[in-house]
This record gives C-alpha cells, sequence and structure tokens, in this order.
C-alpha cells in the first residue's frame, strides 16, 4: 500500500511535469495567436502576409504606397533592401515587402507544412520574419 507521502509526492511531480507545456501554451498565445485569424494554432502564410500588409500599411506614413530605408526603421539590412527591391528604384513597394515575407516564412517553415507554430517563430529566420509582421 502507497503511504500518503508517496502518494503526494507522486500527485506533485504529476503537477511539475505538466507545468512545462502548460507554459508553452502560454507562449504560444502572444506569438501565434497575434496572426493566427482562424484560430487553429498556427500561422498560414496568408496570415503572415495579412498582418505583414498591415504592417506596411503603417511603416508608409507618406502613403505613397512604397517603403524609404528611413521607413523601415531597420527592418532590413541595406543589403537585404537592395535584394528586396526588384525594380532598383530606391524603395520597397507592397508586393516586393510582401515577397520578402514569403521568403522569410518558408525559411522559417522547418518542417515544411505550410504553417509555422510557435517553436518555429522562436528560431532564427522566424525572428527575421516577427520584423517585417510587427
Amino acid at each position: 500500500m502507497i503511504s500518503r507521502r508517496k502518494a503526494i509526492a507522486v500527485w506533485l511531480a504529476g503537477v511539475i511535469a505538466a507545468m512545462p507545456p502548460a507554459l508553452a501554451r502560454a507562449k504560444r498565445s502572444s506569438t501565434v495567436a497575434r496572426f493566427d485569424t482562424d484560430h487553429d494554432g498556427t500561422v498560414s502564410l496568408d496570415e503572415a502576409k495579412k498582418a505583414a500588409g498591415a504592417e506596411f500599411d503603417k511603416l508608409d506614413r507618406d502613403h505613397d504606397g512604397t517603403l524609404t530605408r528611413r521607413e523601415l526603421r531597420g527592418r532590413l539590412s541595406a543589403r537585404q533592401f537592395s535584394a528586396a527591391d526588384t525594380d532598383k528604384d530606391g524603395t520597397i513597394s507592397k508586393d516586393e515587402y510582401l515577397a520578402v515575407v514569403e521568403k522569410r516564412f518558408k525559411a522559417a517553415d522547418a518542417d515544411n507544412d505550410g504553417t509555422l507554430n510557435d517553436a518555429e517563430f522562436r528560431s532564427a529566420a522566424g525572428r527575421a520574419l516577427l520584423q517585417l509582421l510587427d
């Protein structure tokens, strides 16, 4: 027969073992939930592009439909900006911005399932994507 102390110890061990997943869910709610408009627990490319489009609009303070390096405020390095500026006009259009978002999304999608979870957002590629989403 199990003593009361052993029963409490086993119960406490179970509670402690269950804590990391609970903490992971709480963390997910802060990153994934910001962009997860269909509430499936992941972020799709469409959801990321929707968030990026809204961020582009916020950054485009002069409302000319393009972003300068100054408006981007360090979200892209000079080299990244040059690569993203495919028409070489010295600015980034919304389409060019969304193309960078798509490239970063695919780099962050480690399991190639077309969605990002909280672990993928914590990767270096996921953090690079987040710079363009918020």
